[in-house]
């Protein structure tokens, strides 16, 4: 008898009054802005502009659903093109199925859409949203717990997940919790790519392969484990031979582009911050709040021209302050009267 385990929710849709509220979906939701939020951090921390981010991801979101979802359709396709299936079925995103394979490649796709339409290199993008989509993944895998899907084999840990539904052939019992190992390699992932970052200041798409590297060193494990239907190409399950690949290409990139391109972009967003944009306009209205205008200063403060007779170069001379020679012809014309008072009793006395 179990002592301890992780219970699954008796049904994955809760209702708020006649709108349903489906767990899988409210889980993607979350993870969702999780990645924009510490993408947008990221980015305004690189140089970028805010909101650029999510911008981008506007793009990218929807194209990662699609390809996620049709990953999940072509490599498992028995679940809905065989016989006793309907094929309706392919379009019920909410029931669970993204294959992160397809959801990277094609969300990669519409970021590199969104990139292109604001000159912006879609690696130094990859590198500020690596992280957030690591957490992403952390959340959203949460949403196979509210729908009792993709667990391991069975076990008596005390952190097994129990399994209530027989739908789907599944069987009720207790199981790895492989949903909850996947997460919390996730949430590692992400703070390692953040460590890195900082540490050997990763460019040019580095940050991104890491997360790549570091998610499929830990899916081939985990997928291992796993138990439900899936392919098989020489005894491991499909998704093992992806994750090898996509590691190995993954490190690759790292090598070469780290001897092709070290270093990091000086500049990830044209304008941010050097004349154009918001932060520029911001910067040109505090300067004309401050009333930092040269020209209009100099001309309504300047000094006023120079004189000869000034002590001081540019200062006018004190009103009121005659001048020497005027103050010698007045002097004259006070002694006139004395010379002619002489001459004239000269005349007078002869």
């Amino acid at each position: 008898m179990e002592l301890a385990y992780i219970p699954s929710p008796s049904s994955g849709v809760l209702y708020l009054g006649p709108v349903p509220l489906r767990g899988y979906a409210f889980c993607i939701i979350i993870g969702v802005f999780v990645a924009v939020w510490l993408g947008n951090k990221r980015w305004i921390a690189r140089g970028g502009r805010a909101g650029t981010v999510a911008d981008i991801a506007v793009w990218a979101v929807p194209f990662g659903l699609v390809g996620g979802r049709l990953y999940h359709v072509v490599t498992d396709y028995q679940l809905y093109f065989s016989e006793g299936r309907d094929w309706v079925d392919a379009f019920k995103i909410w029931e669970g199925g993204l294959g992160i394979w397809g959801a990277i490649a094609l969300g990669a796709l519409g970021a590199w859409i969104g990139c292109r339409r604001r000159g912006i290199p879609l690696p130094a993008y990859a590198d500020a949203i690596a992280p957030g989509i690591a957490l992403a993944q952390a959340i959203g895998r949460w949403g196979n717990w509210f729908n009792q899907e993709l667990y391991g084999r069975e076990t008596d840990l005390p952190w097994a997940v129990e399994i209530t539904s027989s739908a789907d052939g599944r069987m009720p019992g207790t199981y790895h919790p492989t949903f909850l190992y996947e997460s919390l390699w996730c949430v590692g992932v992400a703070l390692l790519v953040i460590w890195a970052d900082r540490r050997f200041k990763l460019g040019h798409g580095r940050a991104f392969a890491l997360y790549v590297a570091g998610y499929c060193a830990g899916r081939f494990w985990i997928e291992y484990m796993r138990v439900d239907e899936a392919h098989h190409i020489l005894g491991l399950r499909l998704n093992n031979w992806t994750a090898l690949l996509v590691f190995l290409l993954a490190v690759l990139y790292i090598v070469l582009s780290a001897r092709k391109r070290p270093g990091r972009e000086a500049v990830v967003e044209p304008g941010a911050g050097d004349g154009e944009g918001p932060a520029a306009d911001a910067k040109k209205a505090d300067g004309d709040a401050t009333g930092k205008d040269a020209p209009a200063e100099e001309a309504t403060t300047g000094d006023a021209p120079d004189t000869e007779d000034s002590d001081e170069p540019g200062k006018p001379d004190k009103p009121g302050k005659p001048d020497e020679p005027e103050a010698s012809a007045q002097q004259d014309c006070a002694e006139e009267p004395e010379e002619s008072k002489d001459g004239a009793g000269s005349a007078k006395k002869g």
